[in-house]
């Protein structure tokens, strides 16, 4: 579900740019796409709502995969972060809680990987621990300090970040490597 969570994202995002044409990667961020000047907001909208049930799904499956508590509660962040995606959708660019919603997907993923990492060190899972909490802390102190071009960068790079971790996990999971 994570995998399918991350293509259902980054074909949202190429069809709302194709419908889009004066959509500059290095200008624009990703939320103009459903904002009220967009052509069509519909798809961006939807189809952030629709990733996210499937990283809400995704959450469950993590929460089969967790070994204690804190992976339990790293697995709920997920899903919450899958609720503030939808938010997103729901708060499109030009309402006033969106720039928050839109924020806190990112830094609640953040916590969710950090989590996850912690959750590992108390598993003896030293490899993904490491990983997932060095993922999760340098992340976002590399988006705050790249001077980045547009909003659509940073969070491609966001969006990236989150999508490395997932292939990680969903690798790990198919290797039976998480138990």
């Amino acid at each position: 579900m994570g995998v399918i969570a991350a293509v259902t994202a980054w074909l949202v995002i190429a069809v709302s740019v194709s419908v889009n044409p004066w959509f500059i990667f290095t200008k624009n961020a990703f939320s103009d796409l459903g904002g009220p000047h967009a052509a069509d907001p519909w798809i961006y909208n939807y189809g952030l709502i629709t990733a996210s049930i499937f990283i809400d799904l995704y959450s469950i499956n993590l929460l089969l995969l967790s070994r204690n508590k804190v992976e339990d509660f790293a697995s709920a962040l997920v899903f919450v972060s899958g609720l503030f995606l939808a938010l997103i959708g729901i708060y499109h660019e030009g309402t006033q809680p969106h720039v928050f919603v839109s924020t806190w997907f990112f830094a609640q993923m953040d916590m969710a990987i950090i989590t996850w990492g912690i959750g590992s060190l108390i598993a003896r899972d030293r490899r993904l621990g490491l990983f997932s909490l060095f993922l999760g802390i340098m992340a976002p102190v590399i988006a705050l300090i790249i001077p980045w071009p547009s909003a659509a960068t940073v969070e491609a790079y966001g969006i990236t970040v989150i999508d490395s971790w997932v292939a990680i996990m969903t690798y790990l999971d198919a290797r039976h490597l998480i138990r």
